[in-house]
């Protein structure tokens, strides 16, 4: 599918620029065309005045030759300064047409993406809780077995839940029809709250965290917990299993500074801009092995915007990522 788009893509920008290199032909050959009229017409008048020469004066003569020489000048000057015109106009309708071709090519294709990696991310969850109901229902478990399919079931249906969470909360963002219900709330509780809950889930995975107490903000509880969340699943996803999820959250100068770090191979400096885009996600469908929809670090950036707050990233040395979310005093 990725292929079929790029082939029209490159069929739709050689048709474009054959289309322009005609029009830019047809711009000049009307420009000679002029021309070459301007200077026969010129030509013919001299001729006439040549030809009646012996009835005018030798004054008379050189001002009649001296105005179609003048006239012949105005129409060339005239014909060019329309032509510069006409191809400035061309040029500028071009380039912002061939963006907007472009722009909307990559939308399609990002928006492709997104729904092979959505339809991906619903079918797993949806898959693995039917097989565990199923295994319920037909096999006579012992306690112990059936309270770890209930639990393995429950973190699917969870994993459900927050897929659902994004995809709802970024159109909402988008559309600008999200009432952000805001309020004082103590982020070092929330912060601490979400990473027990993925402590819960993720047995096997370390979290760290170096919290400062009574960091308080003003916003939606709702939403800064799924920017928290969206970040830790980012770091989880991206980093081994062996490696730690650190937390850091604390007060300085310029605000409340939160930063989730992780240990996976980071992530190029191309990129680190274009990751907080809608849909973005590093390579394409076939060739990338991590899950997601491409969603979650762009509902950061949206989350980040409504409670006046900067998200950015930069390189964990040695390896790794830094999430930074900076909330402005």
């Amino acid at each position: 599918m990725a292929e079929n788009n790029r082939r029209r893509l490159r069929r739709t920008t050689f048709a474009f620029w054959m289309l322009f290199f005609y029009i830019i032909a047809a711009l000049i050959w009307w420009f000679i065309s002029l021309e070459k009229q301007n200077t026969r017409l010129a030509n013919e008048q001299l001729k006439i005045i040549t030809e009646q020469k012996d009835s005018l004066s030798a004054f008379q003569y050189v001002d009649l030759s001296t105005a179609i020489e003048n006239e012949k000048a105005r129409n060339s000057t005239k014909y060019i300064l329309e032509g510069t015109t006409f191809f400035l106009s061309i040029l500028v309708g071009a380039f912002f047409l061939f963006r907007a071709v472009r722009r909307q090519f990559k939308i399609q294709l990002q928006q492709q993406n997104f729904m092979m990696a959505v339809t991906h991310e619903l079918k797993t969850p949806i898959a693995v809780a039917r097989l565990n109901l199923e295994t319920m229902q037909k096999y006579n478990l012992d306690p112990e077995k059936q309270k770890k399919i209930i639990r393995t079931t429950l973190d699917e249906t969870e994993r459900l839940n927050f897929l659902t969470n994004n995809i709802l909360v970024s159109s909402q963002l988008e559309g600008q029809r999200n009432e952000t219900d805001k309020e004082d709330l103590n982020l070092s509780d929330l912060l601490t709250d979400c990473l027990k809950d993925f402590r819960n889930r993720y047995h096997e995975r370390e979290f760290l965290q170096k919290v400062e107490p009574d960091a308080e903000v003003k916003g939606d509880p709702l939403l800064l917990q799924m920017l928290i969340n969206n970040l830790v699943e980012n770091a989880i996803k991206y980093s081994p299993k062996d490696k730690p999820v650190k937390a850091i959250l604390k007060q300085s100068v310029p605000g409340i500074i939160l930063e989730i770090i992780d240990e996976g191979p980071g992530i190029p400096d191309e990129e680190k801009k274009k990751i907080f885009t809608k849909f973005y996600r590093i390579g394409n469908e076939s060739t990338r092995k991590t899950q997601g929809t491409g969603l979650g670090l762009y509902l950061c950036r949206k989350i980040a915007s409504e409670h006046n707050a900067d998200i950015s990233v930069t390189n964990n040395e040695p390896c790794g990522s830094i999430f930074t979310v900076i909330f402005k005093k």
